[in-house]
């Protein structure tokens, strides 16, 4: 039996693992260490957020300053979403990386190459180096969306795993918010876009500094280079009696791997049935928290303010300062419910108001005028935007990188983490290159309608396909798709404990 507190003070009996770690219960703040880890290793959202948030309030100066792009919809959305094409090559690289070379490692050289774009970013003399610059970054935030979540979940007691991580999205969260509010500061000073985007390059230093002295994840030491180092770390994590039960874990995972005859591989995606079967899980979170709007709102706030009929500047980017906080607000609470609910009770509460959301900010610019919905509707639109992140930002903001860092076994966590992230960042590329041109073309409330329609769809997909993960540890999730593996004619295809 399982008994553990959670931030609020309550607590809950859990089924599987021991809820208490030498006699103490398991909470949120009880080891300062593993919050330690959490946090530095959280810097890669802060970076992942800020770059997300600052560029929606720079685009309004870097179109004052270069003509091609205040005239072009399409250059705008290629600068926008061009860090994503970097971030869809930076995630597919970094399950790679993750699993050779380390989750720290990995940490560091996405930083370096954040701090590289960022600099390239704030000395850009036209649109096209740019472009490059924000290139690199997404580079550096592909990678180091990969591995944050991994690092984070690797150290952390499974009662609580679901907080910590979403510690990570809280960083994200944040730094939309610390953009939204460096926006606003530099909007007076020369250069305004520059300073914006070439302070990101902060946090990534930080990090790396950090990075130095901590460990690598004590889960890919062991597995991967030193049982001895790992068992370190881990008895900084675990008291005495804990620290027992998951070296047994880990040393039964690591008999496991040591008898499948073949090696790991991206092929295995697709032909071993339970591998499949959880990465159809994760990949689809992944796509459906892209596809039901987050970064088109969090992209394109200020702009779709404006689109609401407040054309100014400054007042655009104050007012999505709000939903920016609503955001992190929300984000909060997530870190407190996603251990004491689940992870699917809280995504499917989660869609249910992002669909009324969406259909509220839809009929807003529907209703309004043609010339301008500023009063009435411009300020239903408003609301309706904090109010989808307000139902967002506790579920399908935290939901989707949670579940995908614990439902993946040990060997394949970095392959299909990295995978499962490249859908993600592939979806928020579709999203962030079309929205201002489906937009134009069909008009922004029924836009914002088709995103409803998605979010249905998603709601469906949780209640159907995905399953409870909380208070597991990684053993107990990976039998889950082992069991539905067998339960589905699995004596057709391989299994990994079949002769792999």
């Amino acid at each position: 039996m399982t008994i553990i507190s959670l931030p609020g003070g309550s607590s809950e009996y859990l089924g599987g693992g021991s809820g208490y770690d030498g006699g103490r219960k398991i909470t949120y703040f009880s080891n300062s260490y593993v919050l330690g880890l959490t946090l530095v290793a959280g810097f890669g959202g802060l970076l992942f957020g800020y770059d997300t948030g600052v560029i929606s309030g720079a685009i309004l100066y870097i179109r004052d300053e270069f003509e091609a792009v205040d005239q072009s919809s399409f250059l705008q959305e290629t600068i926008v979403s061009m860090a994503l094409v970097g971030a869809i090559i930076g995630a597919a690289a970094g399950g790679w990386i993750n699993d050779t070379y380390g989750r720290k490692r990995a940490t560091l050289l996405a930083d370096v190459i954040f701090i590289i774009g960022s600099l390239g970013m704030a000395a850009a003399p036209d649109p096209y180096v740019l472009i490059f610059g924000r290139f690199l970054v997404g580079l550096g935030i592909g990678t180091a969306s990969v591995t944050a979540p991994m690092y984070i979940a690797e150290a952390s007691p499974s009662e609580i795993r679901g907080g910590l991580v979403s510690t990570n999205v809280l960083m994200i969260t944040g730094g939309q918010f610390l953009s939204y509010l460096v926006n606003l500061a530099f909007t007076e000073v020369p250069g305004t876009w520059r300073w914006m985007l070439g302070v990101s390059a902060v946090p990534a230093v930080m990090q790396f500094v950090l990075m130095l002295f901590l460990p690598e994840s004590p889960r890919w030491l062991y597995m991967k280079k030193s049982k001895a180092e790992a068992i370190v770390v881990l008895s900084k994590i675990y008291d005495p009696f804990r620290l027992e039960e998951e070296i047994d874990q880990l040393a039964s995972t690591l008999e496991e791997e040591r008898l499948r005859k073949n090696a790991v591989s991206y092929w295995d995606v697709i032909i071993v049935k339970e591998v499949r079967l959880a990465f159809l899980a994760g990949a689809g979170l992944q796509a459906f928290q892209q596809f039901t709007g987050i970064n088109t709102v969090m992209y394109y706030s200020p702009t779709i303010v404006q689109m609401a009929g407040f054309n100014s500047n400054r007042l655009a980017l104050l007012l999505s300062l709000i939903v920016a906080l609503m955001n992190a607000i929300g984000t909060v609470l997530g870190i407190y419910l996603i251990d004491m609910y689940g992870r699917r009770k809280l995504a499917l509460s989660s869609l249910s108001g992002v669909i009324v959301s969406l259909v509220l900010i839809s009929v807003a610019f529907i209703m309004g005028s043609s010339g301008s919905t500023q009063g009435y509707y411009g300020w239903i639109a408003v609301f309706g935007l904090a109010l989808y992140i307000a139902f967002f930002a506790p579920g399908m903001g935290p939901v989707p990188w949670t579940v995908n860092s614990e439902i993946y076994s040990q060997s394949y966590r970095g392959i299909c983490g990295g995978l499962s992230a490249t859908v993600n960042w592939v979806s928020n590329l579709i999203v962030a290159q079309t929205f201002l041109s489906i937009a134009d073309a069909v008009g922004t409330g029924p836009t914002f309608l088709i995103l409803a329609a998605i979010a249905v769809v998603a709601f469906v997909f949780v209640m159907v396909y995905i399953p409870e993960t909380k208070g597991l540890s990684f053993e107990e999730v990976e039998n889950i798709w082992k069991e539905r593996a067998r339960s589905s004619n699995s004596n057709k295809e391989p299994l990994l404990e079949h002769g792999r």
